[in-house]
């Protein structure tokens, strides 16, 4: 896997101490706010207060902290590091920093009495409650709103507030893409957040290039995956759950229930591409598709040859045979 995710929650006022990674860090709010505080290579201090909705990134070796602001329920968030092996192991506390180190040593580099060292932490904190943060803050992204998919002009800091962002709304559902074209410093990592309503799917398609990870927000999906030469394997996901699929394998993500689904679709490179099965038959020589399928000309005449995305559902189709238990994803 090139890809691994963690599922955090802080109570409110609380901290994911101060810390740095080996791996770069995506992040996804899904509940509550939070403050996050950084400083790069460069001593330039960043903080921002971002909610639902929104994305962070930190590069690998960038220290940062992040605090749940005081809201009754506290929050959660999504965080996907771009090595599958990640692991905390990976990860260098501010806590275990000092405690690793003589306090002779940190008395010289910090160029303070020892005695300012007598209430250390005696073990990592990790996560702990903290003191309500400032009301006011020094440093906010800027706020950036327009109706494409994938929303312009850039926005140069550590987080996107990608809640602001307009979706791009299709015939079954919508969906927002955010990669370097509008968050360029998440150099590897890109994502697309998709609404799919009940009976419509997310078309047949497939990377390129990067192995593609999801998180189900909400809702119940099928995906089918094929993989060369001639197989293929169906899956059914629900809220919280996670999918993998390696790259160039072929795939739909379908909503089989009856509210929407919301998922997470994270790509390891710095564009968000796919190959739609649908465009891609519309833009070949008509003669080569029939004579390939056999498919008749009233089906190749409507092939968009624009990328849609989403296919809603087919309302002349029974959905009985696609859930598990019998019964029907859908109203016919």
């Amino acid at each position: 896997m090139a890809m691994a995710g963690v599922d955090m929650r802080l109570a409110p006022n609380a901290y994911r101490e101060l810390h740095w990674h080996t791996a770069n860090e995506w992040s996804l709010m899904l509940k509550g706010s939070v403050r996050l505080a950084a400083v790069d290579e460069n001593g330039q201090s960043f903080i921002d207060d971002i909610s639902a909705g929104d994305v962070w990134f930190f590069p690998a070796g960038v220290p940062h902290s992040i605090q749940a602001q005081a809201l009754d329920e506290g929050c959660e968030f999504l965080l996907v590091f771009d090595d599958g092996s990640f692991s905390e192991d990976g990860t260098f506390l501010a806590s275990e920093l000092f405690l690793r180190n003589p306090k002779e040593v940190l008395s010289k580099n910090l160029q303070t009495p020892i005695s300012a060292f007598e209430n250390l932490p005696s073990d990592q904190l990790y996560i702990f409650p903290g003191t309500p943060a400032p009301a006011d803050i020094s440093n906010s992204s800027t706020v950036n709103i327009t109706g494409s998919p994938r929303e312009l002009p850039i926005n140069k800091s550590y987080t996107y507030h990608w809640s602001q962002q307009h979706p791009y709304t299709v015939p079954g559902g919508s969906i927002k893409l955010i990669d370097t074209a509008n968050f360029p410093i998440a150099s590897d990592l890109a994502a697309a957040l998709v609404t799919i309503e009940p009976g419509a799917m997310r078309e047949l398609h497939w990377h390129l290039t990067s192995d593609q990870w999801n998180f189900f927000i909400q809702g119940s999906a099928r995906i089918t995956i094929y993989m060369a030469p001639d197989s293929s394997r169906t899956f059914d996901y629900t809220a919280g759950d996670v999918g993998y699929i390696p790259a160039s394998n072929s795939h739909y993500i379908e909503n089989t229930g009856t509210e929407d689904v919301i998922f997470l679709e994270v790509l390891k490179q710095d564009k968000f591409t796919d190959i739609s099965v649908a465009q891609w038959l519309a833009l070949t020589p008509r003669q080569v598709v029939k004579d390939t399928l056999g498919l008749p000309d009233s089906t190749l005449n409507k092939l968009p040859r624009q990328k849609t995305y989403l296919k809603p559902g087919n309302r002349n189709l029974t959905a009985l045979a696609r859930n598990p238990n019998g019964t029907a994803a859908y109203e016919p």
